[in-house]
């Protein structure tokens, strides 16, 4: 008995050693866009755990203020060391579910612009817009198009109102009621072209088959960092923009 007891531990000892070697294989040699206890670096490739790295600035609704505050700046400590210039903006409550909590402006560095500019959204929101231009506007545009992107044409994050405006109290609220939504109406190039998702998405706008190209690229790529991406495919509610949110609800179309 007391033998077999020895041959037990001395397994498990060994099963340990192996799990750790393992571990420290996989913690130096796996990408570190794949490992959830790495860091969030937003130069790295999209991996594995990209999306639940940044999912950890989510606010809960029912966070507390001080809750609200530590995990907005540290969001923002993170953008600030990608280069990205970023700045508080003013928490608002309309009123019922319209309100929005940990608000941030991106208002330079190394991002492409949204226009307009002044636009006010959760900090997580702008943690996937960067990494979202980084890995998938800026390679799509070069690759299909031969051009930088300049700014990105959007209809804005926030609206106080249900999906599709309904006045429909069953019907649920929006994200854009929590600046929890971008809508990206385009994109403008360095060259001067314009690509745009009302014109172009068919492939039957002044880009032809390859602006089409491109806006299902950046469609393709914003599924694996956004809940819900929404496009003309959806509905006639989108046959002019891209509706990227950060919600629940896990919709890609």
């Amino acid at each position: 008995m007391k033998r077999d007891f020895a041959d037990f531990w001395n397994l498990m000892w060994e099963v340990g050693l192996l799990a750790c070697a393992a571990f420290a294989l996989l913690n130096a040699y796996a990408p570190p866009q794949d490992l959830p206890w790495k860091p969030l670096d937003l130069n790295q490739p999209v991996g594995r755990a990209t999306a639940a790295k940044v999912a950890d600035f989510d606010l809960s609704p029912t966070a507390a203020p001080e809750e609200v505050q530590g995990a907005t700046e540290a969001c923002m400590q993170v953008l600030r060391e990608a280069g990205v210039e970023v700045e508080r903006a003013a928490d608002r409550d309309d009123g019922g579910f319209c309100v929005v909590r940990g608000a941030v402006r991106i208002t330079g560095g190394a991002v492409t612009p949204l226009a307009p500019a002044d636009v006010v959204m959760q900090c997580p929101l702008a943690v996937r817009y960067v990494i979202w231009d980084r890995q998938v506007l800026q390679p799509a545009a070069r690759d299909i198009l031969g051009s930088a992107p300049a700014r990105v044409e959007n209809y804005g994050t926030y609206s106080c109102r249900r999906i599709y405006g309904s006045q429909d109290v069953s019907e649920r609220p929006s994200e854009h009621a929590r600046a929890n939504a971008l809508d990206v109406a385009g994109v403008t190039l360095a060259d001067g072209r314009t690509v745009t998702v009302l014109d172009d998405w068919r492939g039957e706008g002044r880009a032809g088959p390859a602006g089409s190209r491109f806006l299902h690229a950046l469609r393709d790529g914003a599924c694996g960092l956004f809940a819900t991406v929404l496009t003309p495919d959806y509905n006639a509610a989108h046959e002019n923009h891209l509706h990227l949110d950060a919600g629940d609800r896990g919709v890609c179309r």
